[in-house]
C-alpha cells in the first residue's frame, strides 16, 4: 500500500520508490503498477481502466526513486487514455498507455474457469520454499511477501532439471495478505503488480528450467492487460498461466484471471527474454531467490 502511495510533485507528475529488498533491479509488476497509480490520478471520476499496454525498457535502480509523467493523450465522452513514463538517471525505463471507460452495458460471455482444488487444500509456498532451500530461507521469502500465492502446479524451483515435472500450463491462487480498501484503481494496481510475479515463470517450466538455477536470465519486454469484471485482490483469485511459444531467446506468455466463482475478470500477455548459459540439458545449481 506505502509502495502504490504517490508523491505528487507537480500536475501529472509523480514520484514512487521502491521497497528495501534483495533485487538488484526494479520488480516490473512495481513499477506496473506505480504506472497505472499515476495514470488513474489523472482521469475524471467514475471512469476505469480496461486496458493497459507497456514496454520495459532499461532496468531500474531500486535506490533511486522514480519519476512517473503522465501525458493525457484524450478525454471524450466515453474513454479516456493516458500515457505514462517512468523515469531515472534522465532516462526512460518504463512506458505504459492506459484506457479508462465510463461504465456501459452491453453483450457479455466468458470462458470456463479451469478447474482447480481450493486455495485453503493448497500448501503455502512458504512451505514449499522449506521443503526445498530450508527453514532460513522460508521465513525470508515469507517476511518479504506481498501476497499469498497457492502454487497448484509445480513451481519452477520445484521441476528445475525434473523433465517428467515439465508442463506448459501454470495455475496460481493469489490474493493480498491483508485486507484492503475499497477503492478499485487500488485492487487493478495490485493485480497489475501480482501479474508479473508469475507469468513468465511458464515459459521456464516447458522446460525444466528455474530463474533460480544460475544459467537461466530473463526479463519482462512488454505486458498487456484487459480488465473484464470489477475484483477484489484481497478474495482469492485464480491465476491461469500457459506459454504457448518460445525462441529467439523470448517467450511469450499468458494468464487469465478468475473470481473463486467462475468470472473471468482479467487477461494479461507478457512477453520476456530468457537466456539458459550452458549447453542444454546440462543442469544448474539450483540457487534460492534471495540469492540469484
Amino acid at each position: 500500500m506505502d509502495i502504490l502511495d504517490l508523491e505528487q510533485i507537480e500536475d501529472d507528475i509523480f514520484r514512487g520508490r521502491s521497497p528495501e529488498d534483495f533485487r538488484q533491479r526494479v520488480f516490473g509488476g512495481q513499477v506496473a503498477g506505480q504506472s497505472m497509480v499515476a495514470a488513474g490520478r489523472t482521469v475524471p471520476v467514475g471512469r476505469h481502466v480496461h486496458s493497459l499496454h507497456a514496454y520495459f525498457i532499461r532496468p531500474g535502480d531500486p535506490l533511486v526513486p522514480i519519476v512517473y509523467t503522465v501525458e493525457r493523450v484524450r478525454d471524450g465522452r466515453s474513454f479516456s487514455t493516458r500515457r505514462v513514463t517512468a523515469v531515472q538517471h534522465g532516462k526512460a525505463i518504463f512506458t505504459l498507455s492506459a484506457s479508462f471507460q465510463v461504465p456501459e452495458t452491453g453483450p457479455e460471455h466468458m470462458v470456463e474457469m479451469p478447474a482447480a482444488p481450493d486455495p485453503e487444500s493448497v500448501p503455502p509456498t512458504r512451505d514449499r520454499f522449506a521443503a526445498i532451500f530450508g527453514e532460513k530461507v522460508a521465513d525470508e521469502y515469507e517476511r518479504r511477501r506481498p501476497f499469498d500465492l497457492r502454487h497448484v502446479t509445480p513451481m519452477t524451483y520445484e521441476a528445475a532439471g525434473k523433465p517428467e515435472l515439465a508442463t506448459r500450463e501454470s495455475l496460481v491462487w493469489l490474493k493480498t495478505i491483508g485486507k484492503l480498501p475499497d477503492d478499485p484503481l487500488l485492487h487493478v494496481c495490485l493485480m497489475t503488480y501480482a501479474s508479473d510475479m508469475t507469468l513468465l515463470d511458464t515459459v521456464l517450466l516447458n522446460h525444466g528450467l528455474a530463474w533460480g538455477d544460475a544459467r537461466t536470465i530473463g526479463a519482462s519486454l512488454d505486458h498487456a492487460m484487459w480488465f473484464h469484471r470489477p475484483f477484489r485482490a484481497d478474495e482469492w483469485l485464480l491465476y491461469a498461466q500457459e506459454s504457448p511459444s518460445a525462441g529467439g531467446a523470448r517467450g511469450l506468455a499468458r494468464g487469465q484471471v478468475f473470481t473463486r466463482t467462475g468470472e473471468l475478470v482479467v487477461s494479461v500477455v507478457q512477453e520476456g527474454l530468457v537466456r539458459v548459459i550452458g549447453e542444454p540439458g546440462e543442469p544448474g545449481v539450483l540457487q534460492s531467490p534471495f540469492d540469484v
